[in-house]
């Protein structure tokens, strides 16, 4: 008997289940799939390679782009699943500009899920988020990107004009763009070679967006470039346009006024958390290596085939062939000395075949990258931070790459019954001279029943990085337009912001084994940013390794 069992949260193949997320894997592209096409951010492998020099040129770069307010407020004229409406051999073609493939997609109601080979895509009715590893070239898919949402999803868009030079494109309801400083800036391609670069090229697409730097200028900083709701597009350009000015943020800011707060997603509620961690533990970052996992799924293998054969000879004993009169009684069950061994082939060819320990491995379990993916998802612990006690219906797609690195997706319907799917995805490039973890969900904390922190330190807990860093980006609420019944100058509103934000800072300041070495907290046009730095406590490791700096 072969234990075939399929491991735990692992889907192959579409659901019978209507409305649940069903994965599909594209084996073309994952067939010879290695680390090293799928993490392009490490140097190019010449003939005289040396691993010790390779390195990963920097952190992900992250686009979201809405093009409504919420997924039950298209606009009219807009295809009524928005741009789940988009085939996947559509976006292939953007994700082509990009420099990236599609290994897998997670199909879900409200959204669809495209795990790459440099990190992820998640496509909502009204919204695309698309994050990507390494020196991919993400701004340069954006046109097409708006081409897409203009003309296969029939969002309002500006018309093609050959004469001024300008292409078709969707209108945008808000734009953000944001990534951590890169190691390697000089590594990186198309506009992604400078921050100044970047903005220039959104600027061409965007009219009035904001660019600014939190943290340290010296230090471990955040880049984001956002855009007001109701993003308008950028005419052809003109002589006299200026760019615009990256603004530091270092301390919180003062008692400004708040933007008017716009309509949040169908919970009520829109935050995203980030953690992008380095100087991983290199006893945690085995996790991620093909051997290791090979390892751990080939352990499993067998103690499931020995739990399968104990329970059988426990539960089923032996069929008794004949009865006390030489005749076969059929259906009768005994139990006696002379158990079967159901585990042993009786026939001539397998006659040797006697116990699990003779059972042949199956070779995709030692080499298959979403086989390996879902084992190590398991037992690294991140598929127990949605855990399906809570979420039954939340589906992972992880993929493990051959030597090493992982990336999974995870999709994540609210279990209050309310019509929003949130997500959440991870990365992870484990060898030590160059380790580097990120973690992004907009599972809301009020959804889970945890605080943000309690999270953060779950999370921080499976890499155990030297030092990682943290932004918080959360809408304000409805209360925060200014308006107090209680005060007029509208500083009742502001207070209370002030004391929900001190409240979840202050837990957030003590993540367990860890100092926070850098605070800051800002309003930026109808959301709150929370930045912050931490370092391990036993932590000798010396100062970050900037790259990037702003001087």
């Amino acid at each position: 008997m072969v234990n075939t069992e399929i491991p735990r949260h692992y889907t192959a193949s579409p659901s019978s289940f209507g409305g649940t997320p069903h994965l599909t894997i594209n084996r073309d592209v994952t067939i010879d799939l290695d680390s090293t096409n799928a993490f392009e951010g490490k140097m190019e492998r010449p003939h005289s390679f040396d691993h010790a020099n390779e390195c990963l040129v920097g952190p992900e770069k992250l686009l979201e782009v809405w093009f409504s307010a919420s997924a039950t407020s298209l606009p009219v004229n807009t295809a009524p699943e928005g741009l789940k409406v988009v085939s996947a051999e559509t976006w292939r073609d953007m994700l082509d500009l990009v420099n990236c493939k599609i290994l897998s997609v997670v199909e879900s109601e409200h959204v669809d899920a495209y795990l790459l080979s440099e990190s992820s895509m998640f496509v909502f009715p009204h919204k695309i988020i698309l994050k990507t590893c390494g020196t991919t070239t993400l701004l340069s898919g954006l046109p097409r990107m708006l081409e897409i949402a203009a003309l296969v999803a029939g969002f309002p868009h500006a018309v093609a004009d050959l004469v001024k030079g300008t292409a078709t494109a969707a209108m945008p309801y808000r734009v953000f763009y944001s990534r951590k400083n890169f190691l390697f800036p000089d590594r990186q391609r198309g506009p992604h070679r400078s921050w100044r670069d970047e903005v220039k090229s959104l600027d061409k697409l965007f009219l009035g967006g904001s660019a600014y730097m939190i943290g340290k200028m010296n230090g471990e900083h955040w880049y984001l470039y956002l855009t007001e709701p109701n993003t308008i597009l950028t005419p052809p350009a003109t002589p006299d346009r200026t760019d615009t000015r990256t603004r530091i943020l270092q301390l919180p800011s003062s008692k400004t006024a708040i933007p008017a707060y716009h309509e949040h997603e169908e919970d009520g509620q829109d935050e995203t958390l980030e953690i992008l961690m380095t100087d991983l533990d290199e006893q945690n970052a085995k996790q991620f290596y093909l051997d290791h996992a090979s390892a751990v799924a080939e352990g499993r293998y067998y103690q499931q085939a020995h739990k399968a054969r104990a329970d059988a000879q426990e539960h089923l004993g032996t069929i008794k062939e004949e009865d006390s009169d030489g005749c076969q009684t059929p259906g009768n069950i005994y139990y006696s000395d002379d158990t079967i061994d159901i585990f042993s082939n009786t026939s001539d060819e397998n006659s040797g075949y006697t116990s699990y320990e003779d059972l042949s491995f199956p070779e995709e379990l030692a080499t298959e990258g979403h086989a390996l993916g879902t084992v190590v998802s398991e037992s690294s612990g991140l598929a127990g931070v949605y855990p399906s006690s809570k979420y039954p219906d939340a589906r992972i797609d992880a993929y493990l790459f051959t030597p090493c690195g992982f990336s999974a997706n995870g999709v994540v319907p609210s279990p209050s019954g309310c019509s929003a799917t949130h997500y959440f995805t991870v990365h992870v490039t484990p060898e030590p001279h160059c380790s580097f973890a990120s973690f992004e969900t907009d599972v809301p904390s009020r959804q889970t029943g945890r605080e943000t922190a309690d999270v953060i330190e779950q999370v921080v807990g499976i890499f155990k990085p030297g030092r990682f860093s943290v932004t918080l980006f959360e809408a304000k609420a409805a209360m925060s337009d200014g308006s107090s019944s209680d005060d007029e100058d509208g500083m009742g509103g502001w207070r209370a912001i002030q004391l929900k934000a001190a409240k979840r800072c202050g837990r957030m300041d003590n993540i367990r084994g860890y100092r926070r070495i850098d605070r800051i907290v800002h309003d930026l046009e109808g959301y709150e940013l929370v930045f912050k730095y931490y370092e391990r406590y036993d932590w000798e490791g010396g100062a970050p390794r900037l790259g990037e700096v702003w001087f």
